[in-house]
């Protein structure tokens, strides 16, 4: 069994037994036709996932590495905020009629900001400081910008990642750790999504300032499982999970931004078959 499925049945059997159900309460959420969306959910969920030992992508259905790795290039790349940027359809429900979802995400990551250093945006200072600073510990960028959530189609989920090097002492080499703070998760829509997208991050950043991927702290504030996902969960930890796949990052990519979706790939990738019409709840 692949470790990210057994993480993922283990999460997921602990917030359906265990969680608070919040039908009847007052929620935000609803589901297109109106009525609420209530979840089942379970605070301060932590998964570690070590990136030396396997790649974590769920074998119990598939995760798309190609579409998820092009989301998070469209946000830490591209800085984007328009939908016309990325090659999917997933943040169509959030888009004015111009494609912008606002000022959120790859907007807020292309903010420069001044340091005695120069003037950064996140992604170029995180990938500074991991060339000039690796044992800094105010390694870190955060998207959740009060003055400019009023402007933001949608809040930031995963808002916060804080990266940190040790060093391996067989190789010598510095080894690149994150935390991937998330204050709300979709269990079923969104999850395994997320970690595959900052495991690649991890990667990426990891190649292009000579160091090794070591471990990935996912931190979610509400884990949560939507009250119509639940048979769908249900149904899907109950399956036969495969080993996990081989992950494959170009090796000749120095510069992070020369990264496509094309330079990360999954080797023997065994998964069960996708869960399909997915409700989103907006």
């Amino acid at each position: 069994m692949a470790y990210a499925d057994e993480v993922f049945i283990k999460m997921c059997r602990d917030i359906i037994d265990n969680g608070t159900d919040t039908k009847g309460e007052k929620v935000r959420p609803h589901w297109p036709d109106g009525t609420p969306a209530y979840t089942i959910k379970k605070f301060g969920v932590v998964n570690r996932y070590d990136l030396r030992k396997e790649f974590p992508a769920l074998t119990l259905r598939k995760t798309s590495l190609k579409l998820a790795t092009d989301e998070l290039l469209w946000i830490w790349q591209k800085k984007s905020n328009n939908i016309h940027d990325l090659n999917s359809h997933i943040w169509d429900e959030w888009a004015d009629e111009e494609g912008s979802i606002g000022k959120a995400y790859g907007y807020q990551m292309g903010i420069k900001h001044h340091y005695k250093e120069g003037d950064f945006d996140m992604p170029d200072r995180v990938l500074y400081d991991l060339k000039n600073n690796p044992y800094s510990r105010r390694i870190m960028t955060n998207i959740y910008t009060f003055a400019d959530l009023s402007e933001m189609n949608l809040y930031p989920c995963a808002y916060s990642m804080t990266f940190n090097c040790t060093k391996d002492e067989e190789s010598g080499k510095l080894v690149l750790n994150a935390i991937l703070n998330q204050r709300s998760n979709d269990v079923l829509a969104a999850n395994n999504w997320n970690v595959v997208q900052y495991a690649v991050l991890v990667h990426m950043f990891a190649q292009v300032s000579g160091m090794i991927a070591g471990e990935l702290v996912h931190v979610i504030a509400d884990a949560h499982i939507y009250d119509r996902h639940v048979p769908m969960i249900e149904e899907l930890i109950k399956r036969e999970p495969y080993p996990a796949p081989k992950f494959w990052i170009n090796p000749e990519i120095k510069d992070f931004y020369d990264f496509t979706p094309d330079d990360v790939k999954l080797i023997d990738y065994q998964a069960g078959e996708q869960i399909k019409n997915i409700p989103i709840a907006i």
